[in-house]
C-alpha cells in the first residue's frame, strides 16, 4: 500500500476516528486504526467495540491495499507536522513509513484480518434529519443522561419515533431530565424506541456540525448507524426498557405557579452563588419566590454563606425550593432563549424549566432538600 495525501486533509480525519481509541486495551489491534486505500480514496476506521467512527478522503493511491496502523502515534505524527506539508505513507517488510519533509517515521503494523469491523444490521427504520437538528437534540439533552449508573439503561439517551410528535429524544439520571421534541418528514407507523449508548451520544455531539445537510440514520434492534458526508458512526444500542419518562414530568397544566427569568442572569445569579460551594460533595442552592425578585441563598458545611438576587416576572405566594445548582446550571444552558419560564406546584415538587415559548422543550429538576 503507497499513497500521498495533505496534513490537512488527513489530520481533522485522525482527530475523529482516533477518538474511540484507548491507550490501554486487551486487544492490541483496538489502539490501531484501520487504513484502506481502494480507487482513489482513503477510508480510515477506529473502534472499541462498542462503536465504530469510519471516514474517507481522497488521495494519490500508487499502490491498493489495507493495513492497521497505530493510531495514537499516527495522530501525533500529524499533529506535529508543518500546515500544508505533504505526507506519504508506505507499507513495506511489515512497517508503514510515514514521510513527510525531510521527517521519516517507520510504524509497526498488524494485520488488517484482525481488525473488528461493525456490519450493517439488515432491517431497521431508515429515516433523514437535517445534520444541524441532530446536533441541537443532542445538546438538549445529552447533559441529563447518567454514567455508569447501575440501572444501565439511564447511561444513554432515548430515541423514539413517534407517528404524531416525530423524533422525540430523552435523557435522565433519576435527579433530572431532558426532553426534546424534533419534528420529521418520516412517515412512522407505530411508536418505536431505542436507546443510544452515552458514548456515542457524546461522539456524534462532538463529530457533528450545524450545516442544513441531510443526515441519514437507521435505527435497527441492535445498532444505530448515522451518516453526514464522508463519515459514519455506528454504534450498539442498550439493551433495556426505557422508564415510562411522561411519568416523571409534572403535569402542572394551570394549577402551576409561573415564574419568568432572563435565562443568562439567572445562570450568572447561580454560577456566582456557587463560588462557596466549591468542595462541597452536594452543592444545592434554595430559591425564594416572592412577587418580582427571586433570592438565591448557599449554606456549605463550614457555615459560610452566600445570597444573591435577581429581578424576576412573578406573582405567586413567596416559596422556597430547594436545588442542586449544577442542575440548574445546566439546565439552562441547554436554553437559547433569553427568557426562561420555571414551573413549579409548591416547595416539595419537581419544577419544570424551558426556554420562553419554547414548547419542544422540557426540562425536569427534582427538589433538593437542603
Amino acid at each position: 500500500m503507497e499513497f500521498s495525501v495533505n496534513r490537512e486533509v488527513i489530520f481533522p480525519v485522525l482527530n475523529k476516528t482516533n477518538s474511540l481509541v484507548k491507550h490501554r486495551q486487551t486487544l492490541p489491534v483496538l489502539g490501531n486504526l484501520l487504513v484502506v486505500a481502494r480507487e482513489g480514496r482513503v477510508t480510515i476506521t477506529g473502534t472499541d467495540l462498542e462503536a465504530e467512527i469510519k471516514t474517507s478522503f481522497e488521495a494519490e493511491i500508487k499502490q491498493e491495499g489495507e493495513v492497521t496502523i497505530p493510531a495514537r502515534k499516527l495522530l501525533d505524527i500529524c499533529r506535529n507536522l508543518s500546515d500544508g506539508v505533504a505526507i506519504r505513507f508506505k507499507v513495506k517488510d511489515e512497517r508503514c513509513t510515514v514521510t513527510a519533509g525531510r521527517g521519516r517515521f517507520a510504524l509497526g503494523l498488524l494485520p488488517a484480518a484482525d481488525f473488528p469491523t461493525m456490519d450493517l444490521e439488515e432491517g431497521g427504520f431508515d429515516f433523514q434529519i437535517q445534520e444541524g437538528q441532530l446536533k441541537q437534540l443532542l445538546e438538549k439533552i445529552a447533559f441529563a443522561m447518567a454514567q455508569q449508573d447501575v440501572r444501565y439503561y439511564l447511561n444513554g439517551a432515548l430515541f423514539e419515533l413517534d407517528p404524531a410528535a416525530g423524533l422525540v429524544s430523552v435523557a435522565t439520571d433519576g435527579h433530572r431530565l431532558a426532553k426534546f421534541v424534533t419534528p420529521l418528514d418520516a412517515l412512522v407507523s407505530e411508536k418505536r424506541q431505542a436507546i443510544i449508548p452515552h458514548k456515542a451520544v457524546i461522539e456524534l455531539k462532538r463529530l457533528l456540525g450545524t450545516s442544513d445537510d441531510l443526515v441519514a440514520i437507521r435505527l435497527g434492534e441492535r445498532s444505530l448507524r448515522v451518516a453526514v458526508g464522508t463519515m459514519t458512526l455506528t454504534s450498539k444500542l442498550i439493551d433495556g426498557r426505557y422508564p415510562e419518562y411522561e411519568r416523571v414530568i409534572p403535569a402542572y397544566n394551570g394549577s402551576a405557579v409561573l415564574a419568568t427569568v432572563e435565562t443568562n442572569e439567572l445562570k450568572r445569579a447561580l454560577s456566582q452563588t456557587a463560588i462557596l460551594s466549591k468542595g462541597e460533595k452536594y452543592p444545592g442552592v434554595r430559591l425564594d419566590f416572592a412577587p418580582g425578585v427571586l433570592k438565591l441563598m448557599t449554606r456549605t458545611s463550614e457555615q459560610e454563606e452566600a445570597e444573591n438576587e435577581i429581578d424576576i416576572e412573578y406573582t405567586g405566594d413567596a416559596v422556597s425550593i430547594g436545588f442542586s445548582i449544577a442542575y440548574l446550571i445546566e439546565a439552562l444552558g441547554a436554553i437559547e432563549e433569553s427568557r426562561a419560564e420555571i414551573r413549579f406546584q409548591d416547595g416539595n415538587g419537581s419544577a419544570v424549566l424551558r426556554g420562553l415559548g419554547a414548547e419542544r422543550e422540557t426540562f425536569v429538576v427534582m427538589p433538593m432538600r437542603l
